[in-house]
């Protein structure tokens, strides 16, 4: 497989991730505003998860519903409609890669989001169009693992997938943690147990939750289902744990699995219970979300660059011809 296929698989498969995940914030937060009408700080912890806080600044003075909604559905770069089309994009230029069912749902939702893109933005409408993006992103997922060999492209693709998933949820859990237990926010005190439930629910894991911990919703128990449980998909145990295998899948691997193995062996050491009531939390997260960006940045030098150093000084990126 040549290189830049395999870096178009990797990034289609980060990118329909992100976008679902994205689209599943907006609509968890559109129903704890309701829940919680007095709570101010809501938006502006979805600029904090994705991390779009600079780009933002510089398109709006105001954070509120409508801009926060209208810049995470369609700003040019940090939005679900960015994601799905540089993952059309990606899956465009590798057609011959993927089933011809996954290139028709990906064209559909491409085109779904430029035909509905300002459905989302009040609230009328809202939930209907996120569900229906985060319908067919499942939808394609099914598709690739029903109907497409289980190869160097699929592992790709599931190691992206993998790898933004964990991301997305340290982030969620980090920006949850910040806000519960500042001592300034006081006014969501009140709160806690709505909160950690969105939490959950941003993650679609409330109802394994559930069955997990015997208990009712609590900090604790929350952090350390999210961060080390290893049978829910979304818990960064398991993601780390399919990254692994993927990777093992893959030729010329041992740098990257060594990297991932690493970050399996500081979560498991980690008692992250001690740490949230240390609240240390923070810094703990901090240290995972290093990890993540060490293993991308070693998939980037062992499959799709030659040298990450001579690729920054001198601007270009100097692609191996093959990966096998």
């Amino acid at each position: 497989m040549l290189s830049r296929v395999a870096e178009r698989m990797y990034w289609m498969g980060r990118y329909i991730e992100r976008a679902e995940n994205t689209a599943r914030l907006i609509s968890v937060n559109t129903n704890l505003v309701m829940d919680m009408p007095k709570v101010k700080h809501i938006w502006q912890s979805l600029l904090l998860i994705t991390g779009a806080e600079a780009r933002f600044q510089q398109r709006f003075t105001i954070v509120d519903e409508r801009n926060v909604v209208k810049f995470l559905l369609n700003d040019e770069f940090n939005s679900v409609r960015a994601c799905i089309r540089l993952a059309r994009e990606n899956a465009r230029t590798t057609r011959e890669i993927l089933p011809n069912e996954a290139w028709v749902l990906i064209n559909e939702l491409d085109l779904f989001i430029k035909r509905k893109q300002n459905q989302g933005i009040k609230r009328k409408g809202r939930h209907k169009f996120l569900e229906e993006i985060t319908a067919i992103c499942h939808q394609l997922t099914g598709v690739l693992a029903s109907s497409m060999s289980v190869d160097t492209a699929y592992n790709f693709i599931e190691l992206g997938r993998k790898l933004e998933r964990a991301d997305m949820s340290t982030r969620i859990v980090d920006v949850g943690c910040l806000s519960l237990l500042n001592p300034e926010t006081n006014d969501i005190s009140e709160y806690d147990d709505i909160l950690w439930m969105n939490v959950l629910k941003s993650l679609a894991g409330y109802q394994m939750y559930r069955q997990h911990v015997q208990d009712r919703v609590n900090g604790e128990d929350v952090v350390d289902f999210l961060i080390k449980n290893r049978n829910f998909p979304r818990a960064v145990a398991h993601c780390l744990a399919k990254a692994n295998e993927s990777c093992r899948e893959l030729p010329r691997n041992e740098n990257t699995v060594r990297e991932i193995s690493q970050a399996q062996r500081h979560l498991d050491k980690s008692d992250v219970i001690k740490l949230l009531n240390a609240s240390q939390l923070h810094e703990f997260i901090d240290e995972v979300q290093l990890d993540l960006a060490n293993i991308h940045d070693e998939i980037c030098k062992t499959w799709f660059l030659y040298d990450l150093s001579q690729t920054e000084s001198s601007g270009s990126q100097k692609r191996l011809e093959f990966i096998d």
